[in-house]
């Protein structure tokens, strides 16, 4: 899955890299809003085309990087499609059109069609969310939050510190399982691990917020280091996901 990294200097320096974070995130609501006005499987299949080439190139994001991102959540699409399609409601209705025969499994034209159009709107958000994480810094999208949507402070960057601190949990977790091992216990997987992380969670939690209550986030007016300001790129990237949701939602 997609966790908190540094982003290639390519990446950052592309156009969607340089388009403002907030807007990119109201373009993926939008393009996901749209998806849920329709069953066709034709739209989702159009965004997801267009977010993976808009990420190949102008993202400049790596085809490995992509596709790593990519993999367990179109996985999980087609888990999903395949769960539908055998064990949809229409495949129960003897007045629907039979598809095909799979062993003690009847399948629907209509189960199908809900089926894999379910799954695609999976794939075209797992897309969608993959190029917006691997063309989106961080740092830059809670200064965007902050400057352009007007989000308090101290909770878009109490969220920022959260999400840097997620790959903490792994480095926790060999910790604890070591410790585990020095007094002769097994070292896998045991429930207990799970009060022990809770635990140290909590303890990092409680460092971080008197860290940033010692800087005084939320205290008052702050000056800025980064300028996140509109620009004719946001414009014309604004003007062309419209463009694409609406051929999108009339494709058929």
């Amino acid at each position: 899955m997609i966790v908190a990294r540094d982003l290639a200097p390519a990446q950052l320096d592309s156009a969607l890299g340089r388009t403002s974070p907030v807007l990119k995130l109201v373009i993926s609501i939008a393009w996901l809003l749209g998806l849920a006005m329709t069953m066709s499987a034709g739209p989702p299949m159009a965004v997801a085309l267009v977010a993976i080439a808009a990420g190949l190139t102008l993202g400049l994001i790596p085809r490995r990087d992509l596709m790593r991102a990519l993999a367990p959540l179109w996985l999980a699409a087609i888990g999903l499609a395949t769960f539908n399609t055998l064990f949809g409601a229409a495949n129960g209705d003897p007045g629907t059109v039979s598809f095909a025969q799979i062993g003690p499994f009847r399948v629907t034209q209509a189960a199908l069609v809900a089926g894999i159009g379910l799954g695609l709107r999976v794939a075209a958000i797992g897309a969608v969310g993959a190029v917006f994480a691997l063309t989106t810094d961080s740092t830059r999208l809670v200064d965007s939050l902050v400057q352009q949507g007007h989000v308090p402070e101290r909770f878009a960057y109490g969220a920022l510190a959260a999400y840097g601190a997620v790959p903490r949990f792994s480095e926790d977790l060999a910790t604890l399982r070591q410790a585990r091992r020095i007094r002769g216990l097994r070292g896998d997987w045991h429930p207990r691990l799970l009060v022990s992380l809770l635990v140290l969670a909590i303890r990092h939690g409680d460092r971080m917020a008197i860290a940033m209550d010692a800087r005084g986030f939320g205290s008052g007016p702050r000056s800025r280091y980064r300028e996140i300001r509109w620009g004719r790129l946001d414009l014309a990237v604004a003007i062309g996901a419209v463009i694409t949701l609406v051929l999108a939602l009339a494709t058929r």
